[in-house]
């Protein structure tokens, strides 16, 4: 097992710094309309030709995999059961307030000139940028964060999570890395996980929501499998929740399993 730290000096140059999360719901029939606006213009248009965005991928929760989520209700995330296209975009270290500013001004334009999706119509389930805390891969000289979505893993898992209050952020990373990530990666399907820490959208965001109470004790981890989440779920996510309570480091806000779109194809819309 290996420590990745954001501050650890890049092997090869370029490091990973922030990530944008974006996980949507199409509006009831929908989905194929929604799949293909994004895939074929938002996903490039929206963030891939931004500078220094230097990676990004689409996934999605088909029924099945929703069914496998928890809690069914939490603050951050008012209703688990919906969300079923999530994207994400991975921005080069040190740059992310110019990655931000363009994206939000990137945005704006689309909306003027109607490349917002028109027919499409969605909601957001959850939109956030998320700072990168640090990564820990399996094996020691296992794959690195930075082409973790380049990588053609059959899935991943989201665990977003708060702490509770007076436990530090320190405290919770120190749990991960000396308890909880030693006990359960090693013979795992667990090949990459990445801790990320919560960052607040400006009020210029057309997603922006006011922070309330809790917002800065929240973080997620993002984790990458060998296997699809439903052949791993039960011996390796189900008791996470449990796992982090009892050890006094909060509560799961949504745990989820997604696969990867098959891009270019309307694979999985009529099975969200």
């Amino acid at each position: 097992m290996r420590v990745i730290r954001v501050d650890d000096d890049p092997e090869y140059g370029v490091a990973l710094g922030s990530i944008l999360v974006s996980l949507l719901e199409p509006a009831e029939g929908k989905a194929r309309d929604f799949n293909r606006w994004y895939e074929r213009d938002h996903f490039y248009a929206g963030c891939m030709t931004g500078e220094h965005f230097f990676a990004g991928k689409r996934f999605v929760a088909t029924r099945d995999l929703k069914a496998l989520r928890y809690p069914a209700a939490s603050p951050q995330v008012p209703d688990t059961s919906i969300g079923s296209f999530l994207a994400l975009y991975w921005m080069e270290r040190g740059f992310h307030q110019k990655a931000e500013d363009w994206s939000l001004e990137r945005v704006l334009w689309l909306y003027e000139h109607d490349r917002m999706g028109g027919d499409a119509k969605r909601r957001a389930v959850h939109a956030s940028f998320y700072a990168h805390r640090f990564a820990v891969t399996r094996e020691d000289d296992g794959i690195p964060p930075e082409v973790a979505l380049d990588h053609p893993f059959p899935g991943i898992v989201l665990m977003l999570s708060e702490r509770p209050e007076g436990v530090t952020r320190e405290a919770r990373e120190a749990w991960l890395l000396d308890e909880h990530l030693p006990s359960t990666l090693p013979g795992s399907s667990v090949a990459v996980c990445l801790s990320l820490d919560l960052l607040q959208l400006p009020e210029s965001s057309p997603a922006y929501v006011p922070p309330d109470e809790g917002a800065d004790r929240r973080g997620l981890e993002i984790y990458f499998l060998d296997e699809t989440p439903d052949a791993v779920w039960p011996r390796e996510f189900a008791g996470f929740g449990e796992a982090q309570e009892k050890a006094g480091m909060g509560r799961v806000s949504m745990a989820a399993g997604f696969i990867p779109t098959l891009p270019g194809t309307d694979r999985y819309v009529d099975e969200v």
